[in-house]
């Protein structure tokens, strides 16, 4: 079935305008828009991120599981981007939407919605783990640095965090280098390592998901 815009924004609840913005990605959709498009057989990953492979964003809603809203979580989205380079000034970032997670997905994550926040990743010293762009999700309940120095034979890659960095928003790893002092890390290796004191970053939230966007 085909459907122009204002057609298809109508059945989803939405003028042509509104339709117009979303595939513009001037704005998101929201839920109740998503799942009205699912209902009319829309690819609902598509729709949020320009990319059709459904491995791009786990956890997200999709075809065919909108049998039950309440199983769906509105996660809050921001015009704010944050630097995976040397920061970003976002100001007072408004919200511009929400996404639908999976109330389920979010439990196994441990993350609660009403703590959670979508932005941007901008840059590329965190590639190749995040690309410009993707689309990350950040815990806010989670805006404590690591508990501890991690003890030498500990290989894991350190958390990911949304952080404010003299007042520039970024993502970075962070690890202790000492008692008192962060390692402020990127993924690329042609950036080198920071060191700030524990005191002088103000953590937002530790990043639990990202998704790629799609440039082509």
């Amino acid at each position: 079935m085909l459907l122009s815009q204002s057609a298809f924004g109508e059945a989803c609840g939405v003028g042509k305008n509104s339709q117009i913005n979303y595939e513009s990605e001037k704005r998101s959709p929201d839920s109740s828009y998503l799942i009205a498009a699912a209902e009319l057989g829309a690819d609902i990953l598509y729709i949020l991120t320009g990319e059709r492979s459904a491995k791009s964003l786990p956890g997200l809603v999709s075809m065919p599981s909108f049998d039950d809203p309440s199983d769906f979580a509105p996660i809050r989205v921001y015009d704010a981007e944050l630097a995976a380079g040397d920061g970003a000034t976002n100001g007072d970032a408004a919200m511009i939407g929400h996404l639908a997670f999976r109330r389920d997905w979010l439990k196994r994550l441990g993350v609660s919605a009403s703590a959670a926040i979508i932005a941007r990743a901008r840059g590329d010293s965190m590639a190749p783990t995040f690309h410009d762009g993707d689309v990350v999700l950040i815990d806010q309940g989670r805006a404590q640095p690591p508990a501890k120095p991690r003890a030498p034979e500990d290989q894991r890659a350190p958390a990911i965090y949304a952080i404010l960095d003299d007042g520039q928003a970024r993502i970075k790893r962070l690890a202790f280098a000492t008692s008192d002092t962060l390692a402020v890390l990127s993924d690329n290796p042609i950036f080198p390592p920071e060191f700030r004191p524990l005191q002088s970053l103000t953590i937002l939230g530790q990043v639990m998901w990202w998704g790629h966007t799609n440039h082509s």
